[in-house]
């Protein structure tokens, strides 16, 4: 898939508020710091499509971005904010399960692991929440480049290990640089067999 345009169409803590369910969506989400927004820009090939900070916690909102004039690409926040109040953590929930479960148009959760770290609890607690609500979900690794070749199978067989302790087949798995650019042709090729394997109508 080629991207030939991005734009940004809205911005709401409200699920009901979000763009009408017409196009497939494919929304991303993770651990703060996890590296979404950078991501995000390498996918889109922008530099600024998506925020960056280095404050923890940016993406405070749902976050629509339509792709080729035919699908969204949806930035969503992230769980385990390090610096936002706890009354906004506490609504961030609501917020992801909301959209997670009404969206009828998502197409795929992408759920977002900084490949550096052993799995984390929250972010366990994530997919497995996700997977009982029979979410489709795909995992993917990000900031591979800090990592040696044998640091990283070495992270991923300890992640496999893990999720195959509650799951039977594992979802998708992808690695990826936002620095190298590594696993962007992967991810669109999904994105592109989804939406073309699907019967979706809008």
């Amino acid at each position: 898939m080629k991207i030939t345009t991005a734009e940004f169409i809205s911005s709401y803590a409200d699920v009901n508020k979000c763009p009408p369910p017409d196009k497939p969506e494919f929304a991303f989400i993770g651990r703060s710091n996890v590296g979404k927004s950078s991501l995000i820009n390498m996918i889109t090939n922008s530099k600024k499509l998506a925020k960056t900070s280095v404050t923890p916690g940016k993406t405070q909102t749902i976050n629509h971005f339509l792709i080729n004039k035919a699908w969204y690409l949806v930035d969503l926040p992230g769980y385990g904010y390090a610096h936002a109040s706890k009354s906004k953590r506490e609504g961030f929930g609501k917020m992801i399960e909301d959209f997670v479960l009404k969206r009828e148009n998502l197409m795929c959760l992408f759920v977002l692991l900084d490949a550096r770290l052993e799995p984390q609890a929250n972010d366990l607690n994530f997919i497995q929440w996700a997977g009982s609500k029979q979410v489709p979900l795909a995992l993917i690794f990000t900031k591979i480049d800090k990592l040696t070749r044998n640091e990283l199978q070495k992270n991923m067989r300890q992640y496999e290990k893990t999720l195959l302790t509650q799951w039977e087949i594992l979802p998708t798995i992808m690695l990826t640089s936002s620095v190298e650019k590594n696993g962007r042709e992967e991810l669109l090729t999904f994105v592109e067999d989804a939406i073309q394997n699907t019967s979706y109508d809008g």
